[in-house]
């Protein structure tokens, strides 16, 4: 998959390893900002309990 992105990108290496960053931050951001806070209510995490 990772090979298929890399030989459909434009340009000499130094505007592919650009545009992959960009293509990977937007990812990345798109996961903290849109997937995780829908999947947040989701999770068990928020029910913890502490023994007394």
């Amino acid at each position: 998959m990772y090979n298929w992105i890399w030989r459909h990108l434009p340009g000499p290496m130094a505007v592919r390893l650009s545009l992959a960053a960009v293509l990977l931050l937007g990812f990345v951001a798109l996961l903290m900002f849109v997937v995780f806070p829908w999947a947040e209510p989701l999770l068990p995490f928020n029910n913890v309990t502490t023994p007394q």
